[in-house]
């Protein structure tokens, strides 16, 4: 049987006690671990040693990873409960857990990234996912969509040619006059561009049918702000989507782009979007760049 005074020593310890709360919930892999405390692999490996060592965890091998749980007494998951409650992490450890149970959950997403994978691996001239995902475009049929920090207007001209109407949102005057110039000359009477910040939408309540923010979110102040707005535009059951840049550390960006966060971690990104309103929340990595700094895609959909 533990010691109850060494498990008390080592559950003292926030990081251990963050470890034991989320495997009482959920036994978990040393990957979801690190995805759900944003901690490197040697330093969790180190805390679960020292717990598994005291009999406050066990281990059992699933393919290539060791699942860890809990074993704990009633009595000291009572306790490890309650010094839980003071921690300022649990919310936010408890929303990231949940997303990582939806991952799990998620057969057909896991099926789809093998075909992604796939894809693109042998060469096939003509064919490319920038060719695909222009062919998916032009056939997606919604009343409204909004391009939130919309830039010069690709995407939204590309919306425009299926939408019934495209409201075209940025805070760049010199952008919003580019796009305003090019939709005329392309006579998409539909595209409507308008001078705004994605924080504060020139747009009504619940007017819109479908959002995209695309490589916006990471050059807002308030990203929470500018999702709790997206939702706000949305009509009930409307649909979210993001494309923007999963986290990383090339903090050049912040000069070189402009950016302001520097990425967005897929738990992080789920937790945002779940606490601005949003259900049915679905994640996955996209896209990698071949060239440094090897840039990774995080998309995220999600419905209101």
């Amino acid at each position: 049987m533990p010691s109850i005074l060494n498990s008390l020593k080592l559950l003292a310890d926030p990081t251990r006690l963050r470890l034991i709360l989320l495997l009482a919930e959920e036994a978990l892999s040393v990957a979801e671990l690190q995805e759900l405390l944003g901690m490197g692999q040697s330093r969790i490996s180190t805390q679960l040693a020292q717990l598994k060592k005291e009999g406050l965890v066990s281990d059992h091998r699933s393919g290539k990873n060791n699942i860890y749980s809990t074993q704990l007494s009633e009595e000291l998951l009572h306790i490890a409960t309650k010094a839980g409650a003071e921690l300022a992490e649990r919310e936010k450890d408890l929303a990231s857990l949940r997303h990582i149970l939806r991952k799990r959950k998620d057969k057909a997403r896991a099926y789809f990234d093998e075909l992604a994978g796939k894809f693109g691996r042998h060469y096939v001239p003509g064919r490319s996912w920038k060719a695909l995902a222009e062919g998916l475009l032009k056939i997606l049929n919604y009343n409204v969509v909004a391009d939130l920090g919309a830039g010069e207007g690709t995407l939204a001209q590309l919306l425009a040619q299926r939408a019934k109407h495209v409201i075209a949102v940025d805070h760049s005057k010199k952008m919003v006059a580019f796009g305003k110039r090019l939709a005329k000359e392309n006579g998409l009477k539909n595209l409507d561009y308008r001078l705004g910040d994605i924080e504060d939408l020139p747009i009504d309540d619940k007017s819109v049918d479908l959002a995209f923010l695309s490589q916006a979110l990471h050059h807002a102040a308030n990203p929470e702000r500018a999702l709790r707005e997206a939702h706000r535009i949305l009509k009930p059951r409307g649909r979210l989507v993001i494309l923007d840049l999963l986290q990383h550390t090339f903090d050049k960006a912040r000069e070189l782009y402009a950016d302001t966060h520097l990425g967005f971690a897929e738990v992080e990104i789920a937790d945002l979007i779940e606490r601005a309103g949003f259900k049915e929340i679905e994640t996955a990595i996209v896209d990698r760049e071949d060239s440094p700094p090897h840039f990774q895609t995080l998309l995220a959909v999600a419905t209101k």
